[in-house]
């Protein structure tokens, strides 16, 4: 019996088209994949800000824009062309290549199953030009028109001539989401770069990262807070094995049902699984059965020690010392979560009580939610109350006891001052009160809460002093000191205007002029007690007296004379007077080196500080 022979089939050399689609289906395997390939070149070109625009989940329409350097005009007609790069020369330059891209494939496969449109424009061209591609050729010519710096590239009709492909697709839904976990990976991992994803015709963004945020800020807006307050951040270096390692993975009291590993080799989005189940193997000790961590890692491998010609998408990646260095990841990531596995968070459910016991417990916590409602106050009684809240006491550095302390020395034979103990008063002016007594005297009370500790306090009986003590009780107001004395600090509008608080009411106070006012009252009623600062170094009275004669604000005209001997003036004049300065203003000079030493706090505390300026 005999068989038919079959004829030897006969080589011919494909059409060129036939062999740009089927390297293009390697390539681009979904609209994910053309996204990915786009958002490098736009990172290789250093963009900031990368804006992107689906629609069908980038079946129908994908629209990317950057800001970065553009397109010259010359290179337009050849940009979707195979193998045409600016990235790569030869063939020895794959050994220390940086940059995302290198074949020049991208932008070709894609022309070649969608329509292409690009617009770009770099900083030193005029205006933008636009050119149109089909199977990686241009249309028509280059034309110019309006765009800004940067690039702009339209895909439309994805696959629309590979039937099969598209058919094999999932749902549009389910490509979007693909394209928002890619567009987040990057977003995390260049934080400094600012990423906005939406679909076409909707207001509100998917994915929007600002431009120079930190990545555990980007995971938060990402994946939620949950998980950026639970991350970990690893490090390490090896001179030996030529490799850094950073990132965040999450510690032991979070995990979720699926595994999250963001890992970047050298900047590239890959996936690796012998180091995915490696990490799986340490948090196997720590998480229950059946949940994962989320994971987040850039590995920095030194470029000549690594292939990345591996995979038609470069999705994978082969390295020297693969083994060892995954080794000492997962003994990295084992360390850090021993180190931080002193406390763990565990949630439990509440019991239902039940029989006599429960309803027991009801009935308490009814009448107690009855006190409560009568207790209430309500909504035009509520005053702010903030544990944050700040009052003017701050603000006046109050004296402690010790440094009111006044030596007696030098200060004998003064009529005019009687020393005596008491507790401390106030140094609110409002809290001020002068009792008539038959020797004339004034003693300042304070409705505040004294100090515990005595200290020296001295009664003045100067008639002139007690006479302004009178007509500041005068003329003050007490509705006035009340709202001072309980007020709430809100805030400052600017330097001079601020909002307080009292009861339920909200005014709007001039600080200044309440300053001013503040502090001569504090002055009068502290008259011959007033707090002590002592100076680091002595402050001489010459230098200080020539400061202001310097000052436009002292009115210096040569009529008066030369600044130098008005200034030894000032000085003779203040050093005959240095008991009376110390004994009244607290303001001690030393007469050999005519040198203040200490000064009046109060008089420090009311400068002011518009004439400073």
């Amino acid at each position: 019996m005999m068989t038919d022979k079959k004829d030897a089939g006969v080589i011919r050399r494909l059409d060129e088209a036939v062999v740009n689609r089927i390297a293009a289906g390697e390539v681009i395997q979904r609209p994910a994949n053309a996204l990915k390939e786009m958002i490098e070149n736009s990172l290789d070109a250093g963009a900031t800000s990368i804006q992107i625009i689906i629609k069908e989940g980038g079946l129908k329409y994908l629209q990317i824009q950057d800001n970065g350097s553009g397109i010259q005009k010359e290179d337009m007609e050849i940009v979707c062309e195979r193998f045409t790069t600016s990235k790569l020369k030869k063939f020895e330059d794959l050994g220390s290549i940086v940059t995302y891209g290198f074949r020049g494939e991208a932008l070709a496969s894609i022309s070649h199953v969608a329509h292409v449109a690009i617009i770009s424009r770099t900083l030193d061209s005029k205006c933008a030009y636009r050119g149109c591609y089909s199977d990686g050729k241009l249309k028509d010519p280059v034309k110019p028109c309006a765009g800004n710096i940067g690039t702009q590239i339209t895909v439309e009709d994805l696959f629309y001539n590979v039937i099969t492909r598209r058919r094999a697709l999932r749902s549009p839904a389910e490509e979007f989401q693909k394209v928002v976990d890619v567009v987040s990976r990057y977003a995390i991992h260049n934080s400094g770069v600012g990423f906005t994803l939406k679909k076409q015709g909707d207001t509100s963004a998917e994915v929007k990262t600002p431009i120079g945020s930190t990545q555990i800020d980007n995971i938060r807006t990402i994946y939620g807070p949950p998980i950026a307050r639970e991350l970990l951040e690893v490090g390490r270096e090896d001179d030996r094995l030529s490799f850094k390692l950073r990132g965040l993975i999450s510690n032991a009291n979070y995990s979720t049902k699926k595994f999250t590993l963001l890992l970047f080799i050298n900047h590239r989005l890959v996936d690796s699984s012998s180091l995915r189940k490696a990490i799986e193997m340490v948090y196997a000790a720590y998480l229950p059965k059946n949940t994962h961590p989320f994971i987040y890692l850039s590995l920095e491998i030194a470029p000549q020690n690594i292939d990345v010609n591996v995979h038609p998408t470069k999705h994978e990646v082969r390295f020297l010392h693969e083994d060892e260095i995954i080794d000492e990841i997962q003994r990295t990531v084992d360390q850090k979560l021993l180190g931080a596995n002193a406390s763990r968070t565990y949630y439990t459910q509440t019991l239902i009580q039940t029989g006599t016991l429960a309803s027991k417990l009801e009935e308490n916590e009814r009448k107690d939610s009855k006190v409560e409602d009568q207790n209430k106050p309500y909504a035009h009684q509520l005053v702010r109350t903030d544990s944050r809240a700040r009052k003017m006491d701050e603000f006046l550095n109050l004296p402690s006891s010790s440094s009111l302390q006044r030596s007696e020395s030098g200060s004998t034979g003064q009529s005019d001052v009687v020393p005596s103990t008491s507790a401390a008063a106030s140094s609110h002016a409002t809290n001020i009160t002068v009792d008539d007594s038959s020797n004339g005297s004034s003693e300042r009370k304070s409705k505040s809460k004294k100090k515990s500790d005595p200290v020296t306090h001295h009664q003045i009986r100067l008639t002139s002093v007690a006479q302004l003590q009178k007509e500041i009780e005068k003329n003050s107001h007490p509705g006035t000191r009340e709202l001072l004395q309980n007020h709430t600090f809100v805030g400052c509008i600017d330097r001079q205007w601020t909002l307080i608080q009292h009861q339920t009411q909200l005014y709007m106070c001039n600080i200044t002029r309440l300053s001013k006012e503040l502090f001569y009252q504090i002055l009068m009623f502290d008259f011959g007690n007033l707090g002590l600062m002592k100076l680091s170094e002595k402050a001489s009275l010459y230098e200080l007296a020539m400061l202001a004669l310097e000052s436009p604000a002292s009115g210096w005209t040569p009529d008066d004379g030369p600044k130098h001997d008005l200034a030894t003036y000032v000085v003779s004049l203040l050093t005959s007077k240095a008991e009376m300065l110390s004994d009244y203003f607290s303001l001690e000079i030393d007469k050999v080196s005519s040198d203040v030493v200490v000064f009046c706090r109060e008089l420090f505390c009311g400068w002011d500080v518009h004439a400073a300026d």
